[in-house]
């Protein structure tokens, strides 16, 4: 960007100005400029990695009392938010979570109406063609089009601009400092909405969150999430919600990349997996639920873990049942030669699976449903899904813990708008991953990172379009 760019945007009073790139920034701009503001959007990262988080999505979850677009039979509120409290165990906001629940109806054909197009859900252990619509092209996709929409309703965009300072004055925002190619510079505005992520890709603060072993926990999103303007808020008074040590992080590909690796190290076999230690022991019932309402609980039990790694072990019989990871298996003839090339210890890996397989009951086995074919007599237990491993070729993964967002944010009312000191800002809201954690106190539901981006996203962004007005 010029430096005549740079002055004139530094002249303009902005109406309001978005911090942030992904889903629920984006949203934000755009109900913004439907309601005739000016609108500045700030993305931290470069063009081609913009999105943040959302570029790495696959579906939105979504309350319906009928068949609407791609999704199938009814979806009511009632169970949406029993299936919220069951992974949650009751660490939410009822209000808020209701809210996103009910505004998640009216956001489908929104989105659909801003350019995101859909498809009918995938199958395996992701069917979940009633419950959640996932975007055709994945989220990137639906990235690239909101951007489009945005740009082509006049929204102003200006990547790699690394915001380092809200300016307050008591309740009130002022101005944002950001750097762009080098140069700070200060942006007046009349309203700001903040939609910048959580801190998992800063692993200093993870761990001193966590403790040491956060240093071995893969970011299976953006890079670029570090929580400056997160800390920049509390420091300044803004009220926090959520524990630190709580996150969505599920268990994926050991191979994958630090940073970045995205929906594609994600690992689906656990259901139909024994999956042990490093020490070759089993530690967790693999087959509790169906996956979307447990998948988000592995990269937490993976962490709790010996070195933070497991090893997910599967046979023949169940090879094809789920999507695999980018990152081909182990595979060996034999388990004592799997255990061998996965590093593990051969006697006590030959010994669990012999045991698991003497306490595999006969039963009807369906993967995309609780079947109740399970073990007896062993500990832990694994109460769907259990068939022996006795089918060669054998194939192994190793797991590690994948973060994608902490829940760690911004206290947040209805309306989105932050809590301070002095009780709300008059013109400061927040939307998506930076004031998750006001909804998920710990758990996950697939999709649901997405409702709430979207539906506090809308409204941050009609909101401080308003005030502006």
């Amino acid at each position: 960007m010029s430096r005549q760019q740079k002055t004139a945007l530094a002249q303009t009073r902005w109406d309001v100005i978005v911090v942030g790139g992904g889903n629920a920034a984006l949203c934000a701009a755009i109900e913004a400029r439907h309601a005739g503001a000016r609108v500045l959007l700030l993305e931290g990262a470069p063009k081609p990695y913009r999105g943040g988080n959302s570029r790495h999505t696959r579906n939105f979850r979504c309350m319906h009392q009928g068949p609407m677009s791609v999704l199938t039979g009814a979806y009511e509120e009632e169970e949406y938010f029993d299936d919220l409290m069951l992974v949650t165990k009751g660490r939410t906001d009822e209000h808020l979570a209701r809210i996103a629940i009910r505004s998640s109806e009216d956001c489908l054909p929104w989105m659909e109406k801003h350019g995101v197009v859909f498809q009918p859900s995938l199958s395996g252990t992701l069917s979940l063609s009633r419950t959640n619509a996932f975007f055709l092209g994945g989220g990137k996709a639906l990235v690239n089009a909101y951007y489009n929409t945005a740009s082509d309703m006049g929204v102003t965009i200006v990547y790699e601009a690394k915001v380092r300072h809200v300016v307050l004055n008591d309740d009130l925002c002022e101005a944002i400092r950001v750097v762009i190619g080098g140069d700070e510079v200060e942006l007046a505005t009349k309203s700001v909405v903040l939609a910048s992520g959580g801190f998992q890709a800063d692993l200093d603060w993870l761990a001193r969150a966590w403790g040491p072993a956060a240093r071995n926990f893969l970011i299976r999103g953006t890079p670029y999430n570090r929580g400056e303007i997160l800390r920049d808020m509390l420091d300044s008074g803004a009220e926090s919600v959520g524990d630190p040590t709580q996150c969505h992080a599920v268990a994926i590909d050991g191979r994958a990349p630090q940073y970045d690796g995205g929906i594609v190290t994600r690992l689906d076999c656990v259901p139909f997996s024994v999956v042990v230690n490093k020490h070759g022991q089993r530690f967790y019932n693999e087959g509790e639920d169906v996956w979307p309402k447990r998948y988000a609980i592995w990269g937490r039990l993976v962490a709790a873990q010996p070195d933070q790694v497991a090893y997910s072990l599967i046979d023949a019989k169940s090879v094809d049942l789920f999507m695999p990871s980018v990152f081909p298996a182990i595979s060996a003839h034999s388990i004592p030669d799997l255990a061998e090339k996965l590093g593990l210890p051969v006697d006590a890996v030959e010994k669990t699976v012999a045991d698991f397989n003497s306490a595999c009951q006969a039963g009807n086995f369906h993967p995309t449903e609780l079947d109740g074919v399970s073990t007896k007599g062993l500990e832990p237990p694994k109460t769907n899904w259990a068939r022996p491993l006795d089918t060669p070729p054998y194939y192994g993964y190793s797991l590690r813990p994948g973060v994608t967002f902490t829940y760690l944010g911004l206290k947040v009312d209805d309306s989105a708008r932050v809590s301070g000191a002095h009780g709300r800002y008059r013109n400061v809201w927040a939307a998506g991953e930076i004031m998750a954690g006001s909804i998920l106190g710990q758990g996950y539901l697939a999709g649901f990172g997405m409702t709430v981006g979207t539906v506090f996203g809308r409204k941050a962004g009609k909101e401080a379009a308003a005030h502006a007005n």
